[in-house]
């Protein structure tokens, strides 16, 4: 069993920059790939970003390419999305997720995901 708990969103102008983390509790962090996701009002829930167990590996989707980044700390049982040239569509609830497996371009799909954060609020202002 794992849970997690997100932390960190927030209101920031576009152009700015916030880092989400999750904390997740458990001996096992270190067994998971870990993803972010995201959920825009009256949208569905989309994939973020995902990083492997060790952290060597990370995918991305492509509208957050080259201004997200994800890292892990297993020392810290954390996982962040530091998220810098915010635009207002990048305003959403942003949850963070476990998955048992490393998928690669695969961990962008919901259903594979064991574990799910309660979310945390990102908005960002025009």
């Amino acid at each position: 069993q794992v849970q997690l708990v997100e932390s960190g969103g927030g209101l920031v102008q576009a152009g700015g920059s916030l880092r989400l983390s999750c904390a997740a509790s458990g001996r096992t962090f270190s067994s998971y790939a870990m993803g972010w996701f995201r959920q825009a009002p009256g949208k569905e829930r989309k994939f973020v970003a995902a990083i492997s167990w060790s952290g060597g590996s990370t995918y991305y989707a492509d509208p957050v390419k080259g201004r997200f980044t994800i890292s892990r700390d297993n020392a810290k049982n954390t996982v962040y999305l530091q998220m810098n040239s915010l635009k207002p569509e990048d305003t959403a609830v942003y949850y963070c997720a476990a998955d048992l497996l490393w998928r690669g371009s695969g961990s962008r799909w919901q259903g594979d995901y064991d574990y799910w954060g309660q979310g945390t609020q990102v908005t960002v202002s025009s």
